[in-house]
């Protein structure tokens, strides 16, 4: 089987990969390397550098390879940058799927593993999320990764084109091998940048509010760990390939955990105080985000691996501490 990952030299691209490759999957990777790192890519990959904005450029690849399914991870991803920037945001999510879906019916490929979010929900009704509860995006990022969903329904109804959305909580953690991990620039996750301190990259972590109604005042979100998210892209690869219909599933651990406890654990993990300073709020940050994943244990099997908040850290910190500038250290 000939899987095409795009988006395979980001960060949760590049573990899928690695796990495909680990289960003897035959994989090719697109990536424009924008955001990606070629010091992530497998080496037993074939990779072909372009965008998916590029019609020709995909038409070329599919006639070249006989690709049996595509897990699509080629998206801009950052909130903030999403509300600063709109445009850029669906000119590369939006434009660049349609463009994908164009050259998917064009060249018969009617299988797609979608990479999606649980910002599509925005503020959420209730706790732990449901996959039909509403969808509300409160940032630009959310809306075009929900528009996306539809486009892959409506495309999908025209054209026999099946996919699974996967909607997924914080991605976290680093292969354990520790040869490839999380490196973004500009860095906006909570472990990353926690972890930033004991390598001397930052004095102290900023905690945006302490006044939410949490138990200890601070944001609850569900950790999950970036080898389990890959473990769940490739059993929705064979729910579709055993001809399951399109569906959409949430991905997290079913556990919240505060930023003041994964703070803590950090401290345990590395030795290091980790001194922490109070800010304020950031607008649109929901107090709690906590997914139900009983859906995708149901139907896909799944079950998380690396559950424990301690696991994810230690993974995420043998990464960090052995490649304090990521993929550019040396």
């Amino acid at each position: 089987m000939t899987i095409l990952v795009l988006g395979g030299a980001g960060y949760i691209g590049s573990h899928t990969v690695y796990e495909l490759i680990d289960k003897g999957e035959d994989v090719v990777i697109v990536d424009n390397l924008q955001t990606g790192h070629k010091a992530a890519l497998h080496p037993k990959a074939r990779f072909y550098k372009g965008d998916i904005r590029d019609r020709e450029f995909l038409d070329a690849v599919f006639k070249k390879e006989k690709i049996d399914a595509v897990i699509h991870f080629a998206a801009c991803s950052l909130v903030g940058e999403s509300m600063e920037k709109p445009l850029k945001y669906y000119d590369n999510n939006l434009c660049g799927t349609k463009i994908l879906l164009d050259s998917l019916t064009a060249n018969g490929i009617d299988k797609i593993v979608f990479s999606s979010t649980a910002a599509t929900y925005g503020e959420p009704e209730r706790i732990p999320i449901l996959e039909t509860d509403r969808t509300e995006p409160t940032n630009t990022y959310g809306e075009t990764k929900l528009s996306m969903e539809k486009m892959f329904k409506w495309v999908g109804k025209a054209h026999n084109i099946r996919y699974v959305s996967l909607r997924y909580f914080n991605a976290c953690g680093a292969h354990s091998s520790g040869k490839i991990g999380e490196d973004h620039n500009p860095e906006t996750h909570l472990i990353p940048l926690i972890l930033q301190v004991p390598n001397g990259k930052r004095e102290f972590i900023s905690i945006f509010g302490d006044d939410y109604d949490t138990k200890d005042g601070t944001c609850v979100r569900d950790y999950i760990h970036v080898t389990d998210l890959a473990q769940a892209h490739i059993l929705a690869v064979k729910y579709l390939q055993n001809g399951g219909q399109s569906d959409i599933f949430n991905l997290g651990n079913g556990v919240g955990f505060t930023v003041k406890e994964v703070i803590d654990c950090s401290r345990k993990v590395t030795g290091h105080p980790i001194p922490a300073k109070i800010s304020q709020r950031r607008s649109g940050d929901p107090a709690q985000l906590i997914a139900s994943s009983d859906k995708a244990k149901k139907i896909l099997g799944w079950q998380p691996q690396h559950a424990s908040l301690e696991e994810i850290i230690s993974s995420a910190w043998l990464w960090h501490k052995t490649h304090p500038n990521g993929f550019n250290q040396q």
